[in-house]
């Protein structure tokens, strides 16, 4: 019998992303704490300074704050709803997919999809970054018979063309750092997605040039929104966006080049 679609965060321990990111937010905080409390005694400083001092400590760890609820929660909220968008796949691929949070998600929510995660797995993006990380969180929450964690780069990608409904990218294209390497992630999803198929992609920054790639890749329905606060990586300065986008049902439905680069 097949299981019930299920929402929510999965079970499991899905890290930090960045993790020295939210830990400088706090030091720094702490620093200014130090600098106020100095400010007011030793210093001789009058009230005000030390007042902003301390409003200045306050605004540093109100990011450390904001970040630690979008790392923890706010990106589970916002893959939440985006899968709603996602159709009824029967095949998907997570790039970039970490610890395994939205394949695991996309498993839990369709039960009779088979999910391909690939990534890198560096723990300057995540923090525990491991394949059996992933395979673990999926064993948690009984999915781990039709999801596979394999190491590949989203560049180039090892998968035959038109073969996911689905392909999902969460807070990972923006970790390539040349626009070149972007540009072939993009390329590369397109590639393997069937016609039909839809692409949703949370990131934090450069949507506006997978939008930009993918109107000339000729997708239809792209959507790209504001992800709102849940998911402010320290402020509206490293705010995160949606897209999702169809590919265009039509056969003749041309593919870009493979990449003939690496990044």
């Amino acid at each position: 019998m097949t299981a019930p679609a299920q929402s929510g965060k999965p079970a499991g321990r899905y890290g930090i992303d960045a993790p020295w990111v939210p830990w400088l937010w706090v030091a720094l905080g702490a620093l200014y704490v130090v600098f106020a409390a100095l400010s007011g005694t030793a210093w001789g400083n009058p009230l005000w300074f030390t007042l902003l001092l301390a409003v200045v400590a306050l605004l540093f760890f109100g990011c450390g704050a904001l970040y630690w609820h979008a790392t923890l929660r706010g990106k589970f909220l916002i893959w939440d709803e985006l899968l709603n968008r996602a159709g009824s796949p029967g095949r998907a691929l997570d790039l970039g997919c970490g610890r395994g949070a939205v394949s695991i998600m996309t498993a839990r929510r369709f039960p009779r999809v088979t999910v391909d995660g690939v990534d890198l797995w560096r723990d300057i993006d995540q923090s525990g970054n491991t394949p059996e990380a992933a395979r673990q969180n999926a064993r948690e929450n009984g999915v781990d018979d039709r999801i596979r964690f394999s190491t590949g780069n989203m560049t180039r990608l090892p998968f035959a063309d038109d073969c996911f409904d689905l392909v999902t990218a969460s807070l990972a294209i923006h970790n390539i750092h040349s626009m070149a390497g972007r540009r072939a992630a993009i390329d590369e999803a397109w590639r393997v997605l069937r016609p039909g198929g839809r692409l949703l992609i949370l990131d934090i920054s450069k949507t506006r040039d997978y939008v930009r790639r993918l109107g000339e890749l000729g997708a239809v329905d792209i959507t790209a929104a504001g992800a709102g606060w849940r998911v402010w990586w320290s402020g509206p300065w490293m705010a995160s966006r949606t897209i999702v986008a169809i590919k265009p049902e039509e056969a003749s439905v041309e593919h870009p080049p493979a990449p003939s680069h690496t990044t």
